[in-house]
């Protein structure tokens, strides 16, 4: 990748010079089943960027409880598109496309739908996977209220390793999709927003409305092209790793949902998580302590067998 980097063609993106951007952007679409991507500097842009490409302020966003888009993104879908989230129940992530029906507004007196968001894999749930009925059931919803439908599709590639499926039969559903190239695809930085021709067109406006307009960043192109070659293939034995810490971890007293445990991340309640996570990191194990007792794991393709089993003897020690 580093090599890759350091022999990339570059040119100028803001005019659309750049040759490795408009590889990357272009192998994005072909995998995507859509005509054209947008690349950006992170998920966080191309989510907003989609968000104000469908919606018009005062709007509402149909979404999941716990969605990214909501949770981490700085309430960026109100100073920048002018529209608020409207959560359906999500168990394990996983929406009831009766429940997004039932969720979409038309009346005078409320905020009405704008259009309709999924995440797969669903972070805040652990990683879990949306299965292919569901997405096209809520597709068929959206169809039938005439509302877009946009993917957060920070860790897709993991949803289709798991789900054991082309990336297309799962992205194809969606009018946009955000694919990160930074998280087990393993690209430094980066992520890539695909969908039609036109809705790149605008889409390149509001980047650059957000600052995400670069110059000669075919370098780092050059390690998402790398990305979006060789690392789908790794995905699923980060996965099978993921299961097997998540076991050593349920034996030695976690306190883990065994069943959301279907990709490469790993939640669990400990007492203390702050001061569990400082002592394991001086040990040589990282993980997130995200509220006082609620920490993460997340595994990549950088962690081979021999470093999960002397993590899983930190962890359990």
């Amino acid at each position: 990748m580093r090599e890759a980097m350091a022999q990339a063609e570059v040119g100028d993106d803001v005019y659309g010079e750049d040759p490795t951007i408009n590889a990357l952007q272009a192998e994005a679409a072909r995998l995507t089943g859509h005509e054209a991507g947008l690349f950006m500097p992170s998920g966080s842009m191309t989510n907003q960027v989609a968000i104000a490409l469908h919606t018009r302020r005062g709007e509402e966003v149909i979404c999941a409880e716990g969605a990214h888009i909501y949770e981490w993104e700085l309430g960026m879908m109100a100073a920048f598109s002018g529209v608020v989230p409207r959560f359906v129940p999500a168990p394990r992530g996983v929406p009831d496309p009766e429940e997004v029906r039932l969720a979409v507004r038309r009346s005078i007196h409320q905020s009405p739908t704008g259009m309709i968001s999924l995440e797969n894999t669903h972070n805040k749930a652990g990683g879990t996977v949306i299965p292919l009925e569901v997405i096209r059931g809520v597709r068929a919803v959206a169809n039938e209220e005439g509302l877009p439908l946009h993917l957060d599709g920070a860790r897709v590639f993991n949803a289709a390793a798991a789900l054991g499926v082309e990336l297309r039969e799962i992205t194809g559903c969606f009018d946009t999709v955000s694919v990160c190239l930074s998280k087990g695809l393993g690209a430094p930085v980066g992520s890539v927003l695909t969908g039609s021709r036109e809705a790149m067109a605008q889409a390149h406006r509001y980047r650059k409305m957000l600052g995400g307009g670069m110059r000669q960043a075919g370098v780092l192109a050059a390690a998402g092209l790398v990305a979006l070659r060789e690392g789908p293939d790794r995905l699923a034995e980060d996965h099978r790793r993921t299961r097997e810490l998540a076991g050593a971890l349920l034996e030695a007293g976690f306190d883990l949902d065994l069943e959301a445990v279907q990709t490469n991340i790993i939640y669990a309640r400990v007492e203390d998580a702050a001061q569990r996570v400082q002592a394991w990191a001086e040990r040589g194990v990282l993980a997130s302590a995200l509220s006082h007792d609620r920490v993460r794991f997340v595994l990549h393709h950088q962690v081979s067998d021999g470093a999960l089993a002397a993590a899983a003897r930190v962890l359990t020690s």
